[in-house]
């Protein structure tokens, strides 16, 4: 009878860890998705918030006014990593996700009730600057302190595959903003997307915002973190100095993410658009070639996770970095007005950066100790992600514009950085991420 209970109380508690685990990953994948998707339905419908948040007498300067909007998100990204790392060290991982997709969501809620700007003039364009700041802050911390969480609720043998979920559920949020604006452009006419429709993906990622908060208010904390909450003397110290008491990894980190971000935002993001306005493609036949290229970016990434708890972390890093070095100049030079040659190299790339994209998370959580983990890796990976990959499609476009396209060899010489980071960083596959620093 006592081995029948007991058999009983097992299965309770192996399906208690499971709900867990489901929990956990829908509640990052959610706010994840919503970060990217956020940022992707911006930049598709900025042609219609510029007409309502600004004087649209002069659309271009309105247009340009809706872009550098959108470049002071990335601007206050910074910040949010640094507020929300501290938050996730001092308050817990959970507490500062939730409060993220809260502020995320009132972003996009007052992004889509905003006023017209005939109605009222300049508190049009500081709601939504103001908004922007807020979704600028949120996502900052979001990406961070969603890599923390989830490599530290990860099984030990597994934590490179359940890091790739971070790419995986972001990526999705991007293709679910370009499907939306598809079907928006394909069911609204041009008046009705003007008047109410560019204010429906906005409003749509509020209430799914507010879906998400719910779901993170469940989750439970990781056991790493409580682990610090126990008393640990750490917890009381001056951030700043605790960051600067680990300034070689946090200068890993910079390192590490410049170059791949940059190449990543080139192929993966920006690449379709490039094609369009530069080699003069159908913007229907790069808009497909952008989306084939995140599938296939979507499902090699657990693959490269599994590699990497096989192999360990740095081969990874070192394939892919180097891949990517290898073939960016060729696959440049290829470059046409011919919809399989671009589809092929948007793959390409997508295919070989997946593989660093795919551990970040789980590599940059095991630099460091838990009780300054969201700290470490928040400011310095926003910083990176906002100065060099939020400014890769304007340096792109510009360069291309210019005598000498210099893009290429720019961001070939971050990649030799990414690569030369790699060799400074101790391998870390299977590190006990519970290890509480001196």
């Amino acid at each position: 009878m006592s081995s029948i209970n007991s058999h009983a109380v097992n299965e309770r508690t192996t399906e208690q860890s499971r709900r867990t685990t489901r929990k956990n990953l829908v509640g990052i994948g959610m706010g994840n998705l919503l970060e990217w998707y956020d940022w992707n339905v911006y930049a598709s419908f900025a042609v219609y918030i510029a007409a309502h948040a600004f004087n649209n007498d002069d659309p271009t300067s309105a247009l340009l006014s809706a872009l550098a909007v959108f470049a002071v998100g990335f601007i206050a990204r910074p910040f949010g990593g640094f507020l929300f790392g501290w938050i996730g060290d001092r308050k817990g991982r959970k507490f500062s996700l939730t409060l993220a997709i809260l502020l995320a969501s009132f972003g996009s809620l007052a992004i889509a009730v905003m006023p017209d700007y005939e109605t009222m003039g300049a508190w049009s364009s500081l709601m939504l600057l103001l908004a922007r700041l807020l979704q600028g802050l949120a996502h900052g911390g979001e990406l961070p302190a969603s890599q923390v969480f989830l490599s530290e609720v990860a099984p030990r043998k597994h934590r490179g595959l359940w890091s790739s979920w971070i790419y995986v559920s972001g990526t999705t949020g991007i293709l679910f903003g370009v499907l939306l604006a598809a079907i928006l452009n394909l069911t609204l006419t041009t008046a009705q997307l003007d008047s109410f429709g560019w204010r429906i993906p906005f409003a749509l990622g509020a209430v799914a915002g507010l879906y998400t908060l719910y779901l993170r208010r469940n989750m439970e904390e990781s056991e790493v973190f409580k682990e610090v909450a126990k008393g640990n003397a750490s917890r009381k110290r001056n951030i700043v100095a605790q960051i600067w008491e680990h300034r070689r990894a946090a200068l890993q980190v910079i390192g590490l993410t410049i170059g791949l971000t940059v190449a990543y935002y080139a192929w993966a993001i920006n690449a379709p658009t490039f094609a369009n306005t530069q080699l003069g493609m159908d913007r229907g036949l790069t808009l497909w070639a952008g989306v084939i290229g995140n599938i296939v970016l979507i499902a090699v990434l657990p693959l490269w996770g599994m590699l990497s708890d096989r192999i360990g972390r740095k081969p990874v890093m070192l394939i892919s970095a180097a891949g990517a070095l290898v073939l960016y100049y060729p696959m440049t030079l290829w470059l046409r007005d011919d919809f399989m040659v671009l589809l092929l190299s948007v793959s390409i790339m997508s295919a070989l950066l997946a593989g660093a994209l795919a551990i970040m998370p789980a590599l940059f959580s095991e630099l460091f100790p838990p009780e300054v983990r969201t700290s470490g890796i928040g400011f310095p990976y926003a910083f990176a992600v906002a100065a060099f990959g939020g400014t890769a499609p304007y340096v792109q476009t510009w360069a291309a514009s210019a005598s000498f396209n210099f893009f290429p060899i720019y961001t070939m010489a971050l990649l030799v950085i990414s690569i030369a980071t790699v060799f400074t960083v101790t391998e870390t596959k299977g590190k006990d991420l519970n290890v509480l620093g001196k």
